[in-house]
């Protein structure tokens, strides 16, 4: 255990040898999977905070790689297995497993999170279970079931006590933006597993189908970028309605995220028709600058 890790979890008043063992391991494995996100939360957040992100974080990811890959009952079945293990866990106060251990022990310090834990596991069929949205009902509905209960297991800790509906707004428009990018952003690996974001009545304003994406038939589908790509910057826009929500230790790290996804709509939006052939990669000078920028505000702050 890294000596500056040891000292986050003493700020964060975390003295159960079991329990520091519980937090490294997801400190591990969210720093693989999400190095930036990792990288962001390390340098902008105080140290009394950072364990419990970490908790959060894994929980939502381990959750989403069980019900990712297979065959949809299969999936159905690991999603409805995780929920029982969970739901014990949640009952019990602790957990032999070391993330459910790490993430049960969060939410005895954050009792806010427990609502969101459920509500993120009862939308894992949603997940697991859509292919295509008909129209913008179906992707709002798709947001409400899951991509807002997943954002908000970590958002919730955020602000200085159980979130408002204010909060509740603004966290909605930033991940409703950033779900929206990422189905635009993934639409090559998405279209390669026979399943698309981009609405049915979006692709037929534009004179698409699947199919002619697939076939790399494009006409439109700059039209259809411009469009798209204007929703996220408005409610990435809308997102900072936030900031006065948040503990004033949290800013710098919200602003960091909005900044972070605006320059994703840049990438994505410069890419155009290439996003056919596969996702962006983060403008990493843009990305440090943003980094650097928001690490002096929180240091001014602490």
């Amino acid at each position: 255990m890294t000596t500056r890790w040891s000292r986050t979890l003493d700020h964060a008043g975390i003295d159960d040898p079991a329990l520091r063992g519980a937090y490294s391991g997801q400190r591990k494995l969210v720093a693989r999977f999400a190095r930036a996100e990792y990288t962001a939360v390390r340098l902008l957040l105080p140290p009394r905070l950072i364990p419990h992100i970490v908790a959060a974080t894994a929980f939502m990811h381990h959750t989403d790689n069980l019900i990712d890959q297979g065959p949809v009952k299969d999936r159905l079945a690991a999603a409805d297995d995780w929920r029982r293990q969970v739901t014990t866990s949640l009952a019990d106060g602790s957990s032999d497993d070391p993330l459910l251990r790490a993430l049960t022990h969060t939410i005895s310090r954050y009792p806010q999170l427990q609502q969101y834990v459920r509500q993120f596991l009862s939308g894992a069929d949603t997940e697991v279970e859509w292919e295509s949205f008909s129209g913008e009902a179906d992707f709002q509905d798709y947001v409400t079931a899951y991509s807002l209960p997943a954002f908000m297991l970590v958002a919730c800790l955020l602000a200085p006590e159980a979130p408002d509906a204010a909060y509740v707004t603004g966290c909605r428009a930033f991940i409703e933006a950033t779900q929206r990018l990422d189905f635009l952003d993934d639409i090559a690996e998405d279209l390669a597993e026979g399943r698309t974001g981009i609405t049915h009545e979006t692709l037929a304003r534009h004179g698409l189908t699947p199919q002619d994406l697939r076939n790399r038939r494009t006409l439109g589908f700059e039209a259809l970028l411009h469009e798209q790509t204007a929703l996220v910057r408005t409610g990435l826009e809308d997102s900072r309605s936030l900031e006065p929500h948040v503990h004033p230790s949290s800013r710098p790290l919200v602003h960091a995220l909005i900044d972070l996804q605006t320059l994703r709509v840049g990438a994505v939006r410069k890419a155009g028709r290439a996003l056919l052939d596969g996702s962006t990669r983060p403008p990493l000078g843009g990305a440090l600058r943003v980094l650097g920028r928001e690490y002096r505000a929180a240091r001014r702050q602490g």
